[in-house]
């Protein structure tokens, strides 16, 4: 594996009565990132987290918040999503006019960018913002909700995208139906960031660790 390998639980499979637990236990039990999926009900058919949220959780772990704006426009709200703790922040390249000032917005903010492609959008979208990106996202499922089954389809795409990447400074990550089962094969394709809800928030708080150890293990395994 070029890379090192991230795993990065997203708590839009969290209990959010208790979200500020949740961040901490998924931090004791070995995450790599945080993830943090922002809907905003018209970009996404769904509603999650807020700026102010962000920031009220960011004192509880000092691990990488690696934020995935499913919003559109989604330029007027970046400044709001860095003050509030973001350290990597992804937009969709179909959310806002001009995907190349919205990276250069992002970088100038101190931030990590990243560009996410929805299952039917073409890798080729990004070719000529490859020297703005820190992270690439390539989505497993359609966005707006959790626990959805992994599009195999997307295996062949996420090999296009390392074929893009050649090399450069760049993370490949995934977020849609990670699993133990599935986290071979996109690792296998080249990825080496996996988002990862339902399959790490099961069971209770003690069981995350086992959750999580499972998905690396599997994940490393295709490269012993």
């Amino acid at each position: 594996m070029a890379r090192p390998l991230h795993i990065a639980p997203s708590i839009l499979s969290a209990d959010f009565a208790r979200l500020g637990e949740e961040v901490r236990a998924i931090d004791e039990a070995g995450a790599d990132w945080i993830h943090i999926d922002v809907m905003d009900g018209h970009f996404v058919p769904n509603l999650t987290f807020g700026p102010p949220v962000m920031a009220a959780i960011r004192p509880v772990t000092r691990k990488i918040f690696d934020v995935h704006l499913m919003i559109a426009p989604v330029d007027r709200y970046l400044e709001a999503f860095a003050k509030a703790g973001a350290d990597i922040i992804t937009v969709h390249a179909e959310a806002g006019p001009h995907l190349d000032r919205s990276l250069q917005t992002i970088r100038a903010l101190g931030k990590k960018a990243g560009v996410a492609l929805n299952p039917s959008t073409p890798v080729a979208h990004i070719k000529h913002v490859l020297d703005r990106l820190d992270l690439i996202l390539v989505m497993t499922v359609n966005p707006g909700f959790g626990g959805q089954s992994f599009i195999p389809a997307m295996i062949e795409k996420i090999r296009e995208t390392r074929d893009l990447v050649q090399g450069r400074d760049i993370d490949i990550e995934v977020d849609g139906g990670i699993t133990a089962e599935t986290a071979p094969l996109v690792v296998k394709a080249g990825a080496n960031a996996l988002v990862a809800g339902s399959a790490v928030f099961k069971g209770d708080a003690k069981a995350y660790g086992r959750n999580i150890s499972a998905i690396r293990t599997s994940a490393v395994s295709i490269a012993a």
